[in-house]
């Protein structure tokens, strides 16, 4: 499990090779010294005595119409950075109301379903208007597909990629045919190639942005995903918690959020339940989470005669994860493939709960360092059944309900990531 003691102490660091890992010469790709030496703020997130930057975010959607990961940590970061001393303007898909509920900060160029053309026209006007009302100091573009048409624009502008996945890969995943998935590499190739400097979210995904698309390993820095821990971090214990959601009282409890696509691995986990209920008779596992396998896990249940013991609860609002969270005994995480970091790791550990994930991508490097037992050793259903039975019944140790919480907050708090992104921001300008 080599790769699960890997220390996320590497916080705004920069990649190590990958040639270098497998011990050959790395070439013009030996990593920069460490980007934290210039950090806005220690580790507390103590405010900057440094000069205010200003930055343009480009996202995909508005967190609160269309949830996702990548939406999240720009949300998060619109939030925080001014704290860091950054000030921030953002260009997402989304209604009138994104502008109206952030006073403006955020600017929405069109309406997330519309046509692909009306999108990019709306958003190349409205680049133009906020370059013209004052040109930031840097770009960051955390989505391909809206940072190509406008990088352009922005020519004097030093430029800061976040990488938050492999988005044709992804999509290689689902039911996107082969000209589609090339389309989509090809844009996200054209984008990475003008980035002053990358962000990525672990080691694993450094590896993606040096193998697959070609980024020079001196440009990645590694900054790992954020979440609230105050949202997360309620104080109703897990007896309320189960109340007030209508949960049974003494029955050992999993939870599971996902987007119900293939490679999220619940197929594996309704699978490993038939295991754990052998050992653990009572368990009853709930999966969140929507999309288009729903119909398919539902009948995957029903097969398995898990229908007592495994439930699909649908979409769940941000608002009511923290109890879920709470309720549990144990979460899981058990992605089969292009896991970069997995958010709901660390909202998981700031709720108090401990979680298992498979030795996948970025997820042994987001939970490692608090606890070698939060990684399985393998994937597949036999690794979990086996890993999930055995952290119910205390056989595998896991780290108590404090030491998730103090883990959450001093790694992965919002102060913490901002003050780490700002000290990119600021090596991509100073270095432009």
């Amino acid at each position: 499990m080599n790769i699960a003691t890997k220390s996320m102490t590497m916080r705004a660091s920069t990649i190590t090779p990958a040639a270098d890992r497998a011990g050959k010469a790395a070439g013009s790709n030996k990593p920069l010294n460490q980007a934290s030496g210039k950090a806005l703020t220690d580790l507390s997130g103590q405010p900057s005595k440094q000069r205010t930057i200003d930055s343009l975010q480009i996202g995909m959607n508005w967190f609160d119409e269309r949830p996702g990961g990548l939406d999240r940590m720009v949300s998060a970061l619109i939030q925080s950075l001014p704290a860091q001393g950054v000030t921030v303007r953002g260009l997402v898909a989304g209604s009138e109301n994104v502008r109206t509920s952030t006073h403006g900060v955020v600017t929405p160029f069109a309406a997330p379903d519309a046509p692909l053309p009306k999108r990019v026209a709306g958003l190349r006007r409205a680049a133009v208007e906020l370059r013209n009302a004052r040109m930031p100091d840097v770009v960051a573009a955390h989505f391909a597909l809206y940072a190509a048409p406008v990088l352009g624009k922005f020519s004097r502008v030093p430029k800061v990629i976040h990488f938050h996945g492999p988005w044709g890969d992804e999509s290689a995943h689902g039911a996107r045919g082969h000209a589609n998935v090339m389309v989509r590499r090809a844009v996200e190739r054209h984008v990475y190639q003008r980035g002053n400097l990358h962000i990525v979210l672990s080691q694993a995904f450094g590896d993606v942005l040096q193998e697959q698309y070609g980024v020079n390993a001196r440009t990645i820095r590694i900054v790992p995903g954020c979440v609230d821990v105050n949202h997360f971090s309620t104080d109703i214990d897990r007896r309320a918690a189960r109340t007030a959601l209508g949960l049974p009282q003494d029955r050992p409890m999993l939870f599971c959020v996902r987007r119900l696509v293939s490679r999220m691995g619940l197929e594996d986990l309704i699978d490993a339940m038939f295991l754990v209920r052998q050992q653990v008779p009572d368990v009853l596992l709930t999966i969140a989470g929507k999309g288009p396998l729903m119909a398919a896990l539902q009948a995957r249940i029903d097969y398995r005669g898990l229908s007592q013991h495994v439930r699909l609860a649908g979409f769940v609002a941000d608002e009511a994860l923290p109890l879920w969270y709470r309720s549990a005994d144990v979460s899981v995480v058990p992605t089969t493939a292009l896991e970069g970091f997995g958010l709901t790791t660390i909202e998981s550990l700031a709720s108090g709960t401990p979680v298992i994930v498979t030795p996948v991508g970025g997820l042994p490097e987001a939970v490692a360092p608090l606890s070698p037992e939060l990684v399985l050793e393998a994937g597949g259903f036999q690794a979990l059944g086996a890993g999930l039975a055995g952290a119910l019944l205390g056989r595998r140790v896991l780290p108590s309900e404090a030491e998730c919480r103090a883990y959450a907050r001093s790694h992965f708090d919002l102060p913490v990531i901002a003050a780490q992104t700002a000290a990119v921001y600021r090596e991509a300008i100073d270095s432009y």
